[in-house]
């Protein structure tokens, strides 16, 4: 014997619709928390991964192992005589997104007696990233440049939130004076 209410009828169709549409719902279930994080073309971190696979891992991370931080990658500028290496030590949206873009070439020059800078091909994806108080051996990233620092007189520049730390190089002005006016490769090496 089959219930109905009076005066409601339901088509087939409908009854059909309903059950597919909860079928499907669990499909639609948010990821787990250790899914991925927003992507770089949103501006914010890349995914945090629990184990990579060959084609997945950016430019600095090996295929074979997990990424949890970019702090401790070793950043090598280099031209045909000449070769720097910045520690980077800051994990922050800033710091990967400059990875995201290596390899790359750069020319850097003289800045005020104080850096070396360089311009990148585009803005870094800052959002996020703490501002700074950048001293001798400093990398940042300028934010209203653009661009790449390399500070080596960096006494009584103070804290600001338009200089972003991105890692450390041992070098002396003369030794960072060879990379003027020249290409320098830029690549990740560990």
């Amino acid at each position: 014997m089959r219930r109905s209410i009076p005066g409601l009828q339901v088509p087939a169709i409908t009854v059909t619709f309903a059950l597919a549409l909860l079928l499907a719902l669990p499909g639609c279930s948010p990821a787990p928390k250790d899914g991925p994080a927003p992507g770089p073309d949103d501006g914010t971190a890349r995914p945090r991964e629990t184990a990579t696979t060959a084609g997945t891992s950016g430019p600095w991370e090996s295929p074979t192992t997990a990424v949890d931080s970019v702090a401790g990658t070793v950043v090598r500028f280099s031209t045909h005589s000449e070769t720097l290496n910045v520690t980077i030590d800051e994990d922050s949206p800033a710091t990967r997104d400059f990875l995201s873009m290596l390899p790359l070439t750069l020319t850097m020059e003289e800045f005020a007696g104080r850096e070396k800078i360089a311009d990148l091909p585009r803005p870094l994806r800052h959002e996020g990233s703490p501002g700074s108080d950048p001293g001798d051996g400093d990398l940042i990233y300028f934010i209203p440049w653009g661009n790449l620092g390399f500070y080596y007189n960096a006494s009584g520049i103070e804290f600001s939130d338009q200089t972003v730390h991105l890692g450390r190089y041992d070098a002396t002005p003369q030794e960072l004076a060879r990379f003027e006016g020249q290409e320098v490769h830029v690549e990740v090496v560990r």
